[in-house]
């Protein structure tokens, strides 16, 4: 039987551990912590961009590029992820967020901090998963080789598409992002580390072989990524305490939309790839990627745009809260479904 890593599999468990633990540090530190969020360069807050680094830079050193030589074997099933993923899920999440935030939740949240939440929301929709969804496509018995594939089609889409996606959708939301920070957030927290990742893995595989690559030194990585998403995750709640303690059942209200569109941006996936005739090990995968979020690189660009404390870096956290309980229900219902 195929299981998850310890790690992924108690996420939830993870973050609302460090819920609790950055609100206690935020009552206790008081204004003092406040310093952090000043230590910015060119818009990038300094400590956050050390801890998201440490994130994603694991991610981006499996990235092969090299399979893109495979890239022709199932077009289909690419032009399916990279449909959902660019030309739909982006706009679906806006219009989810509008419609809840906006509208349903009214009388309980002010439109400013609605505007916010659409903010974060917009921010996930338009970051499709990037690393977790090797775990999504394991589990459920996806094609390793065409998951590979289309999560290195999808990076390289990321690096054009996401800046002019977000910079659309947060305008027609009239929020007036500069540019320059959206580009810079993208530079610094993408094509940097992406650049690096890519550098590290030649020369790794070709100085100590495939097998220590994967065996030794992608083992010895992983711990620096959790403890940077949990640091930043405590760094986050720190900032958030107040506005969590006087409000906690805004986190369930947040949940709501954001569950319903990963559920509807699976089936869509499912029921299309079902529609094109795709085999199951490849629209399994397909369906994954883009119900799945690239977490850390939204939590990265709320921070940037609205800062620690802000109502759209709460969204894309309670985002990373109910990533791994809702995938893996999409991971038993594949299996299920499996054809």
């Amino acid at each position: 039987m195929k299981g998850i890593g310890f790690f992924e599999k108690y996420l939830t468990l993870w973050v609302l551990l460090c819920i609790v633990l950055g609100i206690i540090l935020g009552s206790v530190a008081g204004d003092e912590i406040a310093v952090i969020s000043s230590l910015e360069y060119a818009h990038v807050n300094i400590p956050v961009a050390v801890l998201i680094w440490m994130m994603i830079y694991p991610m981006m050193v499996q990235i092969d590029f090299a399979s893109l030589k495979d890239v022709g074997q199932n077009l289909k099933g690419l032009g399916l992820t990279v449909i959902v993923n660019w030309l739909i899920k982006p706009f679906t999440m806006a219009l989810f967020a509008w419609v809840f935030f906006d509208h349903l939740y009214s009388a309980w949240i002010s439109p400013e901090l609605a505007d916010e939440y659409i903010a974060g929301a917009i921010l996930l929709g338009a970051a499709p998963c990037t690393a977790m969804v090797f775990v999504w496509s394991y589990l459920s018995n996806g094609d390793p080789n065409y998951t590979l594939v289309q999560v290195s089609v999808n990076d390289l889409i990321l690096l054009i598409a996401f800046v002019p996606i977000v910079q659309l959708l947060l305008g027609i939301t009239e929020f007036q992002i500069p540019y320059d920070v959206l580009v810079t957030s993208v530079v610094a927290f993408v094509v940097i580390p992406l650049l690096v990742g890519l550098l590290t893995n030649r020369w790794l595989l070709k100085a100590k072989g495939e097998d220590w690559f994967k065996n030794v030194f992608l083992p010895r990585l992983k711990p620096f990524s959790v403890i940077a998403l949990l640091s930043t995750l405590v760094l986050l709640f720190a900032f958030q305490g107040e506005q969590i303690l006087a409000n906690p059942f805004f986190i369930l209200l947040i949940a709501v939309p954001l569950t319903l569109q990963t559920y509807f941006i699976f089936f869509l996936g499912w029921f299309g790839g079902k529609f094109l005739k795709l085999n199951y090990r490849v629209c399994a995968p397909a369906a994954m990627i883009g119900a799945s979020n690239f977490f850390e690189l939204a939590v990265a660009v709320a921070i940037a745009l609205f800062g620690l404390n802000s109502g759209a870096a709460l969204v894309t956290v309670v985002g990373v809260l109910i990533e791994v309980p809702i995938m893996l229900s999409l991971v038993r219902l594949a299996k299920r479904w499996k054809y």
